[in-house]
């Protein structure tokens, strides 16, 4: 076996932590081109692999004695020989699979059997985990197959005619000119791997695109769109081009020397073409492009599909570093550097003031309290002190603030395990569908961690109804979640997107919810009330103080709008990120830099809450308990308006579907981070006030 295929998967995810990868639009790549230098002479520790995790190396040095033990799911090689040289272990025949197509113009993913593009005769279709199906994927074989290292010119695949006169001929033409108008593209897959189109951008630098597009538009006005600016011959006004041929090259490494037979592809490039075939039976793949006018409805079409495909050597490139190339066409490292220096920078004056109040004059505070012996020092207290019999009253809508916090306990965790695995490479591209099916699972597995949290905090409260609580916990939070989930999937069923979630998949959801999830919760919340209410340092008066008149700072709704600021502060960036790999279909595989940033985020949201939540106890307002969770929470909102800043100004999503479609799925990502973060800020703000409390003398 191939040494390299082994230790790879555990060395280079490292690198990929500073490596990055992801589509980047071609105005950001000349800006990061600098650092890519620098960038691969510190990621050259080892060859890189397939894997999304890429967090730093010393996390886990400890395990390489044993990463020649085994293969992470996904990723084993397949060896692949010549015709006649076939074995159990090597194969000869190449196949191509396909997965739907998207668009950055719309929300809505199609499957390639809903365009009229040369089908398979014997279809069959990878078996599909619920992270796929939950995103949308849906991938099955093609018509396109071929032998290895066995060279093909202008081989046909198939030939579609369209009549005018026929209604259903014409649908499908107009369905594929939809496709060309608003973008969709191609994502086909080799040997588990991406085939990318590899295209030179500014600088000189080549950006490679995991898909490729349907065909292109030039406008009435004579304006290339999109693909049609790279060949000048795309010039006839109010015109479709349909990509109808593809030059596919395939670059392999032989394992001669090596402790395995045959060869392993190690990368598939291609590049969309478009011939106008006049006779079918006599193919040269030359001379003018295949149009489809935009006006001209009487004209019979015929596209005739063809492909071409050529193999190549390379002893330089070994398996476990194969999608490097598509790596290195990204760099976009500087940007994540800047992100984490801006986040760090503001945890270091966070830190810095949390610090001060700390040692300062919390230290000063509690050794003057400390100090009083007489009545009328007493008398003349000021400051936090001064409410010590009010700051663990009980807040109002207890019930609904333990809710809060039981799930935001379980996202937290679900978030932490996820973003770790992550990081440790365990959740690969290759394993399509691995991140999501994780999370969820996850989630279903945290019910415990929910129903304890919550109610050993509305126990805390002086709460008697166990039976609203449990419940609550158990269906409030999911069912909103759930019926967004459920609407948003009608629009797509309704429409026909491949994104639409099965019924089947429905079923198997609510009954993971209903079936593990609920009693999970449950039993969580059994020992939740068994426990003996969270002792408090000191003694709740009987009789609530009054709460002086406050400063515009001091008021709850100031403090909570900029309690939020810097903890978003430390991930805006990060978010750019992610919301392109969603809503632009762009790949993600910066989970290095972002469990980093979670830490930070972490830090950020406890010490903001801590500082302003001090701020307000200064100001004799003890009503600490919504409003910690409040501060740190709003940077949900932010997230929103950003949300809604990117759909306007980076995205081009048109209708009123994709528009709704964008709004629900960011609403249930708002809740889930709302819930997230106002729990970090709640935990630690009580940590904080229980600790201040705990060492000044009472009476």
């Amino acid at each position: 076996m191939d040494g390299s295929g082994w230790a790879a998967v555990v060395v280079e995810t490292g690198c990929h932590g500073f490596r990055k990868a992801g589509r980047v639009d071609t105005a950001h790549i000349h800006k990061a081109s600098r650092a890519l230098s620098a960038t691969r002479r510190c990621c050259r520790l080892a060859p890189p692999h397939t894997m999304k995790g890429r967090s730093h190396w010393f996390l886990f040095a400890g395990l390489l004695p044993f990463s020649v033990a085994f293969y992470l799911p996904g990723l084993a090689p397949v060896s692949f020989c010549q015709k006649g040289e076939e074995t159990e272990t090597c194969k000869s025949n190449i196949e191509v699979f396909v997965n739907r197509l998207d668009s950055v113009e719309s929300v809505l993913p199609y499957e390639y059997d809903a365009f009229d593009f040369c089908q398979n005769e014997t279809e069959k279709r990878p078996s599909e985990n619920l992270g796929q199906v939950l995103f949308g994927e849906r991938i099955e074989s093609s018509p396109y197959k071929f032998t290895f290292d066995k060279p093909e010119t202008c081989a046909r695949i198939c030939t579609k005619s369209y009549e005018p006169k026929d209604k259903a001929s014409a649908d499908k033409l107009s369905f594929i000119k939809k496709g060309i108008l608003l973008n969709y593209q191609h994502h086909w897959i080799i040997d588990n791997m991406p085939v990318t189109w590899c295209y030179d951008v500014e600088d000189g630098l080549k950006f490679c695109n995991p898909g490729f597009p349907i065909g292109c538009f030039v406008t009435q006005d004579g304006r290339p769109k999109d693909a049609c600016v790279i060949n000048s011959e795309f010039n006839k006004k109010n015109t479709y081009y349909v990509f109808n041929h593809v030059d596919i090259f395939i670059t392999y490494h032989k394992g001669a020397n090596n402790e395995w037979e045959g060869a392993r592809l190690v990368a598939a490039k291609l590049v969309p073409k478009s011939y106008n075939h006049v006779d079918s039976n006599h193919l040269n793949c030359d001379g003018p492009p295949m149009e489809i006018p935009a006006e001209d409805k009487d004209k019979k079409i015929n596209i005739v599909y063809t492909y071409s495909v050529t193999f190549t050597e390379n002893k330089k490139i070994k398996w476990a570093s194969r999608w490097d190339y598509i790596l290195e066409s990204m760099p976009h490292t500087n940007i994540q550097w800047f992100s984490i220096m801006n986040s760090l920078v503001i945890v270091l004056f966070l830190s810095g003031m949390v610090a001060m109040i700390m040692l300062r004059t919390l230290h000063k505070d509690i050794a003057r309290y400390n100090q009083i012996d007489s009545a009328e020092d007493a008398q003349e207290e000021f400051g936090w002190k001064l409410v010590h019999g009010d700051i663990f009253r009980p807040p109002r809508k207890g019930m609904l603030l333990s809710v809060f916090l039981g799930q935001g306990t379980q996202i937290f965790i679900m978030m932490f395990i996820t973003l770790f695995l992550a990081c440790l490479g365990f959740l690969s591209p290759a394993n399509r569908g691995a991140l999501m099916t994780c999370a969820v699972v996850l989630w279903v597995l945290l019910g415990t961690p929910a129903g304890y949290v919550s109610a050993r905090m509305y126990k805390t409260f002086g709460g008697e109804k166990w039976k609203t609580n449990v419940l609550l916990t158990s269906f409030l939070c999911p069912g909103i979640v759930f019926i967004d989930f459920f609407i948003t999937n009608l629009i797509l069923w309704v429409k026909g997107s491949s994104a639409a979630i099965p019924f089947g998949t429905l079923v198997a959801i609510l009954a993971m919810w209903f079936g593990i999830s609920v009693p999970l919760t449950f039993v969580g919340a059994y020992f939740g009330f068994k426990k003996r209410p969270i002792d408090h340092p000191v003694r709740t008066n009987q009789i609530p103080r009054q709460i002086p008149e406050q400063s515009f700072f001091t008021k709850p709704l100031p403090g909570i709008v900029m309690g939020g600021i810097l903890p978003f502060g430390c991930i805006f960036i990060q978010l750019f990120f992610i919301l392109n790999s969603i809503w632009s279909h762009q790949m993600y595989y910066m989970f290095g830099f972002l469990f980093l940033v979670f830490i930070i985020l972490l830090i950020t949201c406890s010490e903001a809450t801590i500082l302003l939540c001090y701020f307000h106890l200064c100001a004799e307002d003890y009503h600490w308990w919504w409003r910690s969770f409040l501060t740190s929470g709003f940077t949900a909102v932010y997230f929103f308006v950003y949300a809604v800043h990117y759909f306007f100004s980076k995205l081009q999503i048109s209708g009123a579907a994709s528009t709704i479609l964008y709004f629900g799925y960011t609403l249930i990502m708002v809740l889930i981070f709302f819930l997230f973060t106002g729990t970090v800020g709640f935990f630690a703000c009580f940590w904080f006030v229980n600790k201040i409390y705990s060492v000044v003398k009472v009476d």
